[in-house]
């Protein structure tokens, strides 16, 4: 049933992007909304509760005439809510390190607002950061100047948000704005009113820039900025490979002991069958690789919080418009690594429409989170653990990050083929946009945002994978299990499919097994490892088996089929929510049709090509 609009208590969060509008919501309404200091994170409205009102955080906004895709969206969302009787305020998320532009947006949307009698809250952000005489605010003088209320807060440390939350609960108890205050109506006279207000009222830009000014030196340099981003990355998939370790050890022995304990509670049967071989086999495998994806989560947003990701932006313009890309394609292509659904979404902050499309359709190619289980079963299983470098490089870690490296490169040839076909066919009717990207101040990542954002995705991806895992997963259980039941694989119905499909795949070194286990994930490429995983443990009469890599070498496995399949899925497209959404982002069922052929085209030759390599070098 749907509240009334007099019932209700809307309130609209807006703001400039990078004004801290995210971690403000998710401190009012206590919802983990994901945050970054990078423009464009917010691509969606998010709505919730806190104390009575209901929250909508908009995407970020420079001004009221749109110039992205985002923008417009966002402008259209927010001008019919303010026209919907049930929106009972406005708060304005300025940034007091950036005060003159964000005020300029004020200024836009106060006439707006007051002329549907909307009272205006100015909620001026990241006051933690203004230290030493010259970096101050006066917000009484503001909220005299302009004729609404101004409240000093932080969202990062939580000061001055009771302030907010009465206000926003007492604004019917006195008047929402001073009608004497008068917002100029030209665009230049809105300008130098935000600059005088600035200077009048606020910190100077001048001292707060400077710092940041000397380290942009270095990381904008040609000469050492990129050494520096190579450095990162390299840092980046070594974390995930080996900081992830201890967690992964700690998963796997709380599977393996909880599969025993519900194990011994059941008689012998079919029901202790399916437990060990399909729920604590299948499911368990999986598991066991999301301490990876939560250290991947973690460290992409400790470099986001940063501010560090921007600089990148603008290091990478030139290189990625080789391509066809700009140095906004970076964030949806880093983003890519950890889901390619949201990182599409991202790419609505693209300027050029032509640029935006060759951006939605190579951001398959990044090896996103689903991809890093069977990375880590297969490297894990099949490349020695030995250090390089003096111990300061695993192989292991090295070999992860050129399976990255495949998918970037992978990335940026397609892109490459779609900038040739797209201007010949498309000509200028899907012109480029000049580059243009604010950067964000730098700042020290806080550590339990990005802790609680990292936890958040990475339950939030365990959370959608479970399910279609354990639904493959039982239906590969049954087929396995019957007609004669548990240690009969081989006569099983499942090995007569798996031996129907085998001939398929056998010229990229796949048995039988792996041909299921290919097969059962083009839904989902996560469903592998626990296909897998059931596998082997049906073959075992539900015995626990320390790793599943183990297992795959025991079933006979070797390092040229392993390869082979680490390039097949590295290149393949599997994810049915990824071709839904690109349908969506880019507005024809020939983009996703196109990508899918052409990706599991690439991905078998791929394969095949890589096996028959590693055999004539001697890989067995």
């Amino acid at each position: 049933m749907t509240a009334s609009a007099a019932d209700r208590a809307d309130v609209l969060l807006v703001g400039n992007p990078n004004s801290g509008k995210s971690l403000l919501f998710s401190r009012l309404t206590g919802i983990a909304q994901k945050v970054a200091n990078y423009p464009g994170v917010t691509t969606e409205v998010r709505s919730g509760h806190a104390g009575g009102l209901v929250i909508h955080d908009y995407p970020g906004i420079y001004s009221l005439e749109p110039l992205t895709l985002d923008e417009r969206v966002a402008i259209e969302r927010l001008e019919k809510a303010l026209a919907d009787p049930g929106t009972k305020a406005i708060v304005c998320v300025l940034d007091a390190t950036r005060l003159e532009r964000s005020l300029y947006l004020l200024l836009e949307l106060l006439p707006r607002a007051r002329a549907v009698h909307v009272p205006v809250i100015a909620a001026v952000n990241v006051i933690d950061e203004l230290v030493g005489p010259s970096a101050r605010l006066d917000p009484l003088g503001l909220s005299s100047a302009v004729g609404c209320h101004f409240i000093g807060v932080s969202a990062k440390t939580g000061q001055g948000l009771d302030e907010l939350r009465a206000t926003l609960h007492h604004l019917d108890r006195e008047p929402p704005w001073d009608e004497r205050c008068a917002v100029p109506a030209s665009i230049e006279d809105r300008k130098r009113l935000a600059r005088r207000l600035t200077r009048a009222h606020g910190p100077r830009d001048d001292v707060l820039l400077k710092s940041q000014e000397r380290i942009d030196r270095v990381f904008l340099s040609t000469a050492l900025g990129l050494p520096v981003f190579l450095l990162v990355m390299a840092i980046l998939f070594q974390a995930i490979f080996t900081w992830a370790a201890p967690l992964m050890s700690l998963v796997k022995d709380g599977v393996a002991a909880a599969g025993t304990f519900v194990g011994g509670l059941l008689p012998a049967g079919i029901a202790h069958d399916f437990v060990q071989d399909a729920v604590f086999a299948g499911i368990g495998a999986f598991l066991t690789f999301v301490p990876q994806i939560f250290i991947l989560f973690l460290v992409i947003g400790a470099l986001e919080d940063s501010g560090y990701l921007a600089r990148a932006a603008v290091l990478l313009h030139r290189p990625l418009g080789w391509f066809g890309l700009s140095g906004r394609s970076f964030l949806p292509l880093l983003s890519g690594h950890a889901c390619a659904i949201p990182a599409m979404m991202a790419a609505r902050t693209i300027e050029s429409p032509r640029r935006r499309l060759i951006t939605v359709m190579v951001i398959p190619f990044t090896s996103c989170s689903a991809r890093l289980p069977i990375y880590a079963l297969i490297i894990g299983g099949f490349i020695p653990a030995v250090s390089l470098v003096k111990g300061l490089i695993g192989l292991q870690g090295l070999v992860f990050a050129g399976v990255y490296v495949f998918g970037i490169v992978n990335a940026l040839l397609a892109a490459a083929v779609l900038d040739r076909l797209t201007r010949r066919k498309l000509g200028g009717r899907l012109g480029d946009a000049p580059f243009v990207v604010e950067l964000p101040p730098y700042r020290v990542p806080g550590v339990k945002p990005i802790l609680v954002a990292a936890a958040s995705r990475s339950w939030s991806f365990v959370r959608r994978a479970a399910p279609v895992i354990f639904a493959v997963v039982v239906v590969v259980w049954a087929l396995g299990y019957f007609p004669h039941g548990s240690g009969h694989l081989e006569q099983s119905w499942l090995a007569s499919l798996g031996h129907l499909l085998e001939p398929v795949f056998r010229p990229m070194g796949a048995d039988w097994k792996s041909a299921v286990g290919i097969v059962s994930s083009f839904v989902a490429r996560e469903v592998f490892v626990g296909t897998m995983g059931t596998l082997n443990g049906l073959e075992e009469a539900g015995e626990h088996l320390a790793q599943l890599s183990s297992a795959l070498q025991l079933g006979g496995m070797g390092l040229a089929s392993a390869l082979a399949l680490l390039v097949f899925y590295a290149t393949s497209l599997q994810c049915a929510s990824t071709l839904v959404v690109m349908r969506k982002e880019t507005g024809t069922a020939k983009a996703p049709l196109l990508a899918f052929v052409s990706m599991s085209t690439l991905a078998y030759v791929g394969a095949v090509v890589t096996f028959h390599i590693a055999r004539a070098l001697g890989a067995t």
